[in-house]
């Protein structure tokens, strides 16, 4: 297998055995799960005590050693993070009947993200006399990450089915979602000044490169941003 591997990447990693490979990619993703559900934590209480969990996370992310930089969000997705975390949990209950702690508080946390973000639009709504029920509200990205149209997973999905529960009336920029990756009761739009100027919140929840920051910015007053994409001093970040 490594001679294989040998002619098609410039260092193969030799493992000890197929359960130490595999191991070892759960551990990776375990490793990230944990630490955004670390950040993503933090970032609840950091909005409570009035402290910017984002410049928190940057000066942190000075120290030259002992720190790894992770940044707060709406949630995980993809085939990875909210999947693999989860089997490693349940081998260890299967063949141990012990459970794996850290994955268990990290999937409650990450979980409940989209959540605590519809919370979020629900306080800012609310700041401004508004209810979520009628009010329009822009989703500005669909998939799970930046410059992807993966959508697998996307802690997305569950902030629209919250919000439409509640009474909102959901449409969304994302100019990498396949159609048929948009949740129903979402209608996409384009990054035009009238949607953007429509809408009574606009929820950013992935950061593609391609949307227009400049113009969204403009209505920064009305912005929830779960991803500080935007810098201007009346955006309301995560």
């Amino acid at each position: 297998m490594q001679a294989f591997y040998d002619t098609i990447v410039d260092h193969t990693v030799r493992a000890p055995g197929t359960r130490e490979a595999e191991l070892a990619k759960l551990l990776e993703n375990t490793f990230r799960h944990v630490n955004i559900a670390l950040v993503n934590e933090l970032a609840m209480y950091c909005h409570e005590l009035g402290i910017d969990v984002w410049s928190v996370v940057d000066m942190a992310a000075t120290k030259p050693f002992g720190f790894m930089k992770f940044t707060p969000g709406p949630g995980v997705g993809g085939h990875c993070l909210p999947i693999d975390p989860s089997y490693l949990s349940w081998q260890v209950r299967r063949s141990l009947g012990r459970t794996f702690r850290f994955v268990e508080i990290a999937n409650d946390v990450n979980d409940n993200m989209p959540a605590y973000v519809a919370a979020r639009v629900t306080e800012h709504l609310n700041r401004r006399k508004l209810a979520v029920n009628g009010s329009k509200v822009l989703l500005v990205g669909l998939t799970y990450k930046r410059n992807s149209g993966d959508a697998r997973q996307s802690p997305a999905v569950p902030v629209a089915h919250r919000l439409a529960d509640l009474g909102a009336q959901l449409t969304a920029i994302d100019p990498m979602v396949a159609p048929a990756d948009v949740p129903d009761e979402v209608r996409l739009v384009g990054c035009t000044p009238e949607t953007l100027a429509g809408a009574d919140v606009i929820v950013i929840l992935t950061d593609h490169d391609d949307i227009d920051w400049e113009l969204v910015e403009r209505h920064s007053a009305r912005v929830l941003d779960t991803r500080a994409r935007l810098s201007a001093p009346g955006v309301d970040r995560l």
